[in-house]
């Protein structure tokens, strides 16, 4: 069976995802309408955007440049955005959705994730999320970031079970006990932040696998993560990168080589729930704004 960048997984609901995908985050309006394009120009199918990021403008303006470019239809495509952590709450996540839809270009997304399980809002947060499913302006739905303590909560509340759970996953944080309690539940986990940074690309052990199969480092981790199942979003803004990203279906990791990356586990998260002031009850988030 051969594997490309339309290489799709089905989700609990029966929409089919593209298991690799690109992400936008850290990307002003300009470089996101481009990464797009570049995406879009260089195979891929899936995109990743959100209100916080404040760059969905950009990636609407990409995709409908981008689809016309290379002559495809945003049926082709598989676009996510997430609830803006300001915006929740069951009358405000309601009432935020249809601008989201405006800035991307689309009536419909194809999945929408709850963003972060704001306290004392993400439940009333998901019934919204649910009711903007059954209106059909998500084909998919899903959260990011909940542990497993508050998707449970969730599930008791929910009466459609998410569909992903897009959470930070790479070699030094594997989220072993999350990905399990989700695969119990038929929820797919997605990864930000796949690459893990230069504590990862830099480690020697794992330079040496990718001289062994003549690829770079971060090859080999997504590989790792494409072996392993694991819906992938890595992020970038210049072509050669996007390009390398896409290139790891021409090769198979060893049962010992994708173990060395297991190894790597350290459970060490770079950003969590006591980093966001909505913790202490404060739900006042701000969109980042990156320039133009």
């Amino acid at each position: 069976m051969s594997f490309d960048l339309s290489t799709r997984i089905t989700l609990n609901n029966g929409t089919s995802i593209p298991q690799m995908g690109l992400g936008v985050w850290k990307s002003n309006n300009t470089q996101a309408k481009e990464a797009v394009m570049l995406g879009l120009k260089h195979g891929y199918e899936m995109f990743d955007t959100a209100k916080q990021y404040g760059n969905e403008r950009g990636v609407g303006e990409g995709l409908v440049e981008g689809l016309k470019a290379v002559g495809k239809s945003r049926e082709d495509i598989f676009l996510t955005t997430k609830v803006f952590g300001g915006d929740q709450g069951y009358q405000e996540t309601l009432d935020a959705i249809d601008g989201q839809l405006e800035r991307l270009q689309t009536d419909y997304v194809d999945l929408l994730l709850v963003h972060w399980p704001v306290t004392g809002k993400y439940v009333d947060t998901w019934r919204a999320v649910e009711e903007i499913y059954k209106a059909g302006k998500a084909r998919a739905i899903g959260v990011s970031n909940f542990d497993n303590e508050r998707m449970q909560n969730l599930l008791d509340h929910a009466t459609i079970i998410p569909a992903v759970n897009q959470m930070e996953y790479n070699p030094l944080i594997q989220e072993r006990d999350i990905l399990a309690f989700n695969q119990q539940h038929g929820i797919h986990l997605q990864a930000w932040s796949p690459l893990g940074g230069g504590a990862v690309l830099n480690d020697p052990e794992l330079k040496q696998i990718a001289d062994k199969y003549n690829k770079t480092v971060a090859q080999i981790v997504l590989r790792w993560n494409f072996q392993g199942g694991i819906i992938t979003i890595p992020k970038s803004v210049h072509e050669e990168r996007i390009q390398q990203n896409a290139d790891i279906f021409d090769f198979e990791l060893s049962a010992q080589d994708m173990q060395k990356l297991y190894s790597m586990n350290q459970e060490k998260r770079s950003l969590w729930y006591n980093d966001f002031s909505w913790e202490g009850g404060d739900i006042q988030e701000s969109v980042e704004e990156w320039g133009d």
